[in-house]
């Protein structure tokens, strides 16, 4: 592969690490991107081919592929954007595990030309459901892309939704082949009635007319979808994975206080009398709030309370990756650190971690209500390793900031040396806010606790430090020397085979065992 010159104009920092022998995964390095650089398109914009870095990523080892996955565009579904994923390059060093030179080479954008969804034209489209469809109850080509992986016999991209939560497979041209089916007990609702962007805050008054932004009580929580997915060795089995509780476990409403989450299994096998069926669901249960708010305090002391972060909202799953048949990696997180919501980064950090667990003998839960916590007698969630890898303990952006959301993870090649390269990037959100209502702008920031907002595009129309409630720009000015767009991130890491697990490759059939 001819290595890039687009390194040259990409702010990198490089920590490389001396490997002890048994010592835990290492931080070998990172990269940092630029906010503004653009996926394969080539297209300039915010809402052209920014690059959305990185809902989930995925290693094809069987085509030597990278991919990234964008979500649902810059402004939280409040803007036209045509879906889409990215396969990219980066040079990995054999021996070492170390990365350099990041480059997109190919965008493909997600289409329905069967009309196998309801809604108009074949784009699926970033917009939530109500925008895009007028009705609140129909999902339409509204999609929200999450969860990525590739099947390793038809190499299809299978890809997870957090609007629906859905689950669809996409030809090599992205165009949309097959759904998969919902579990009734995930469908959002409001009243009774199917709502796809219901918040989970409670109508003004019962006599005030229905309104669909609010009174969510059934189902997933808002925005809360599926946000990870794996896929078994023989790419007959595939693991959808809740980003937080279910709204209503327990009733009413409380599932945002809760930790336990579903990994929602799907049968992908095409001779299977169940193929594109959920046939069980099981429980993973979050890092209790309070030790996430004990190491937030330690940090800065009074920033975290017993319900900031949210247990079962601000705490939750970003990704799910396969190691072999049973043990996965799970990454899972604040929603604290240097993003869109947070770009001073006032906030200290308590949770960007991954872990491995095992789903043997855990309990099919799809038809068992969940609480809050302790888990109903002969209920068995999976079990779950201690810390495997601590995301935070490394950060490359300035003044030691650290980005909010570490959402890809991908396990990669295997080095010289028989470790294995495990990949994760951050979503910087296509620095764009994400504030739900008004006008979006873009974000940018100079990592020293000041921010500007700026008008999509236009650095010459910014406010420097405006207040949260502030949604227009009222004054506005040249965007000032030392401001940057959030950068996407990715680190290399390096792990052994004692730690990681026995690795088997997917593409390797049942009862096979293949770890190259």
């Amino acid at each position: 592969m001819r290595r890039s010159h687009f390194v040259l104009i990409l702010a990198l920092f490089t920590l490389v690490t001396v490997i002890p022998l048994s010592a835990g995964p290492v931080f070998v390095n990172g990269l940092l991107i630029p906010g503004s650089s653009l996926d394969a398109t080539g297209l300039p914009g915010a809402n052209g081919g920014r690059f959305g870095f990185f809902s989930d990523i995925y290693y094809d080892i069987r085509l030597n592929q990278w991919w990234a996955i964008s979500d649902r565009g810059p402004g939280g579904g409040l803007l036209n954007y045509e879906t889409r994923l990215t396969r990219f390059a980066i040079y990995l060093n054999p021996v070492t595990g170390r990365i350099s030179e990041f480059t997109p080479l190919e965008t493909i954008k997600f289409t329905d030309p069967q009309g196998l969804l309801q809604g108009p034209g074949p784009a699926l489209n970033g917009l939530n459901p109500l925008a895009l469809n007028g009705y609140e109850g129909t999902l339409g080509h509204s999609f929200d892309p999450e969860g990525l992986v590739v099947d390793p016999w038809t190499h299809n991209f299978l890809v997870s939704d957090e609007y629906g939560p859905s689950l669809y497979e996409f030809d090599r041209q992205g165009r949309l082949i097959r759904i998969f089916e919902v579990p009734a007990n995930l469908v959002p609702k409001a009243g009774g009635n199917v709502n796809y962007v219901a918040l989970r805050d409670a109508c003004p008054t019962p006599n005030v007319p229905f309104t669909p932004l609010c009174g969510a009580n059934e189902g997933r929580q808002d925005n809360r979808g599926y946000e990870g997915l794996a896929i078994s060795p023989d790419g007959s089995t595939l693991y959808a994975v809740l980003q937080d509780p279910l709204i209503n476990e327990p009733p009413p409403n409380n599932g945002r206080n809760g930790r336990n989450v579903r990994i929602v299994v799907f049968d992908n096998n095409p001779a299977s009398p169940t193929y594109t069926r959920n046939v069980a669901q099981y429980v993973y249960q979050l890092e209790p709030q309070a030790d996430i708010a004990a190491r937030i305090n330690a940090i800065k002391p009074g920033n975290a309370t017993a319900t900031d972060p949210r247990q079962g909202r601000n705490i939750g799953v970003s990704a799910i990756t396969a190691i072999n048949d049973t043990q996965f990696l799970v990454l899972e997180r604040d929603n604290r650190g240097i993003g869109v919501d947070d770009p001073s980064a006032t906030n200290a950090v308590g949770s960007k971690r991954v872990y491995k667990i095992d789903i043997t003998g855990a309990t099919d839960v799809t038809n068992v209500a969940l609480p809050i916590d302790a888990l109903p007698a002969g209920v068995t969630a999976v079990t779950k390793s201690p810390t495997l890898i601590d995301l935070s303990a490394n950060s490359l952006l300035p003044n030691s900031k650290q980005a909010e959301k570490w959402e890809g993870l991908a396990i990669g090649p295997k080095l010289a040396n028989g470790d294995r390269m495990i990949l994760t990037g951050n979503d910087n959100d296509y620095s764009v806010t994400q504030t739900g209502a008004g006008d979006q702008f873009d974000v940018y920031v100079d990592f020293a606790g000041n921010f500007a907002r700026c008008i999509l595009d236009d650095p010459t129309k910014c406010e420097v430090n405006p207040p949260a409630s502030d949604l227009v720009i009222d004054n506005p000015v040249a965007l000032p020397n030392g401001f940057s767009l959030l950068p996407g991130a990715l680190h290399s890491y390096r792990v052994s085979p004692a730690d990681l697990g026995t690795y088997v490759n997917p593409g390797t059939k049942k009862g096979v065992t293949s770890t190259n």
